[in-house]
């Protein structure tokens, strides 16, 4: 386990590619079990392991992920990514080019359930939530676009969803995009930055991508 910062309140670690956040019914291992269990084991800790789940990624992202060590800090936390405090920034490569370098995408996504889907959809339809992200184009290489993304809502496969919506699905994505050739996921969770729940600093963690296809850029 890569391990970014660790004290009383927080654990931030590097989610790998194909682990979910928490458990589902695929039975694999998942990062909340997996944090606990470290826990556990570098503490010696007797009993059950408090950790709390502050945000999610999905299963095929990979990055940086913050859990609560406390319920205060978990409440604390919370509250900070109501009030759009806790900000959090994506890296990911997309096929084709949006039309503008820097924009900012505004959608209603509707999540299908049985197909594990968003779907944009227009503005009313019941269940729809809104979604809103900013976006900077980094560089182009061999048809492919860098991007710098950041999240203002947190909505279900928002990112994957908004892009696909544009034409400029995430490289690799087999829900939204290209089926004919299976790659991992090109979106990496690069920078998380918050308020410490108890020493009110502004902390930033950050790691950098460098697996196909971020390696054909300069990063």
């Amino acid at each position: 386990m890569n391990v970014l910062y660790e004290d009383n309140h927080l654990l931030v670690v590097e989610k790998p590619y194909g682990v979910p956040s928490q458990a589902d019914s695929s039975g694999d291992d998942d990062m909340l079990s997996m944090c606990k269990a470290y826990i556990k084991r570098k503490y010696d800790k007797p009993g059950e392991v408090y950790l709390g789940l502050v945000h999610r990624l999905d299963r095929p992202t990979r990055g940086v992920m913050v859990f609560a060590r406390t319920s205060k800090a978990a409440a604390r936390l919370s509250k900070q990514i109501q009030a759009g405090q806790f900000d959090k920034t994506y890296t990911a490569v997309l096929v084709n080019e949006p039309a503008q370098k820097t924009g900012e995408l505004v959608d209603y996504l509707l999540k299908d359930e049985n197909m594990r889907i968003a779907r944009v959809v227009h503005e009313g339809t019941p269940g729809a939530k809104k979604a809103v992200m900013r976006y900077e184009v980094l560089a182009t290489q061999d048809g492919l676009t860098l991007v710098r993304v950041k999240l203002i809502t947190g909505r279900f496969h928002q990112i994957r969803a908004q892009f696909d919506a544009i034409g400029c699905s995430v490289y690799g994505d087999m829900k939204y995009g290209r089926r004919d050739k299976k790659e991992k996921l090109a979106l990496f969770a690069s920078e998380v930055c918050l308020v410490h729940p108890t020493k009110k600093e502004r902390m930033c963690f950050a790691l950098t991508p460098m697996h196909f296809p971020f390696d054909k850029f300069e990063l």
